[in-house]
């Protein structure tokens, strides 16, 4: 027996509305995150793709990539994970120039803001953005991240290294790290 979405496009885009109103309308850190949250696994339902988009939450996400707040943060980079994986949102994450927001990411201490950040860069890798995604200073990151104790973080940046990237890539950026400390150290943080 199929089962019936217990909503409708018009509910399910008020409900959505509601949420990133409420972001909006309130001043309680706690609260924002707790939406954030709400809103980042709303978005892994391709049924709420088009709602989202007309509701600007790609761009909600992006700003809060650059908050002092690691939840924030972290709820951002979740929503644009799951965003990503979408064609639409992939192409509105790439032409809105989130890809160094996504990478900036990578340098948390947050083990799930970094998987996420990985991912997302995994989802907006195509033949025109592969040169951003794969720059040669995430290559290098990706490689640091290969030596890590954390099978989920070692495991990811591997995928993205065999799959992302050419071995001339891998080899180049192997080449640029010579004598530098191998350890996990994440990429520089931006100056301000």
């Amino acid at each position: 027996m199929e089962r019936k979405n217990r909503f409708s496009v018009s509910d399910r885009f008020e409900f959505l509305q509601g949420l990133v109103t409420e972001f909006q309308d309130t001043d309680n850190e706690e609260s924002k995150e707790q939406v954030l949250a709400n809103l980042a696994n709303f978005a892994y339902d391709p049924s709420n793709m088009e709602s989202l988009r007309m509701l600007q939450v790609t761009d909600l996400f992006l700003d809060m990539l650059t908050e002092e707040n690691d939840n924030f943060v972290e709820f951002g980079i979740g929503g644009l994970c799951n965003l990503s994986m979408e064609r639409e949102s992939r192409d509105q994450i790439l032409q809105s120039g989130g890809v160094p927001l996504v990478i900036s990411c990578l340098s948390s201490n947050r083990d799930e803001t970094v998987l996420s950040a990985i991912t997302t860069l995994m989802n907006l890798t195509t033949a025109a953005s592969r040169a951003e995604t794969t720059d040669s200073a995430v290559v290098q990151c990706m490689l640091r991240f290969s030596l890590t104790e954390n099978p989920r973080l070692r495991n990811l940046a591997s995928v993205f290294l065999q799959d992302y990237c050419t071995q001339e890539q891998v080899d180049r950026a192997r080449e640029g790290m010579q004598g530098q400390n191998q350890s996990v150290v994440g990429i520089p943080l931006p100056k301000d």
